[in-house]
């Protein structure tokens, strides 16, 4: 696992009404702070990516459909410089993806649904300074092929 990189199994409860999932908390070990809350939407098959931040840290969780959540990291002083993670967040699988700042990351659909990922940033989005840096999603300097892997 890339240095810095967390997951959180997160538990469904449910009952006869429907059911309740909890994301995020102020009493996990690694909740920072909050900046904002968003929700993002991905097209099946599309790709999103690649971008990172300089300052925030980022809390993924897919609540609908399936998503492949990719991580590279480029950072210099990391243990685990040039590793690439891969998750598959979403229905199927409901987990909280922890993202530290410098780590380029990217979302591909997956399934014949959208998949709506939710973010909850340590900052807002700052309009008049992004903390927003972005690569082409398919950059040959990222060891990284988006293509389905069949088999």
């Amino acid at each position: 696992m890339i240095h810095g990189v967390l997951t959180k199994p997160l538990k469904v409860i449910p009952d006869e009404r429907g059911w309740l999932m909890e994301m995020l908390r102020d009493d996990d070990p690694f909740f920072q702070k909050f900046g904002q809350v968003y929700l993002t939407v991905v097209y099946p098959e599309v790709v999103k990516g690649w971008h990172y931040h300089k300052k925030q840290t980022d809390h993924f969780t897919v609540v609908k459909g399936m998503s492949k959540v990719v991580l590279y990291d480029s950072r210099e002083s990391s243990p685990t410089k040039g590793e690439v993670n891969e998750f598959f967040l979403g229905e199927r699988n409901p987990t909280l993806l922890v993202i530290p700042p410098l780590v380029l990351h990217g979302m591909k659909g997956i399934g014949v649904e959208p998949a709506y990922l939710i973010n909850v940033p340590t900052h807002h989005y700052d309009y008049k300074d992004p903390d927003e840096h972005r690569l082409p999603a398919h950059d040959p300097s990222i060891p990284y092929d988006w293509s389905r892997k069949d088999g």
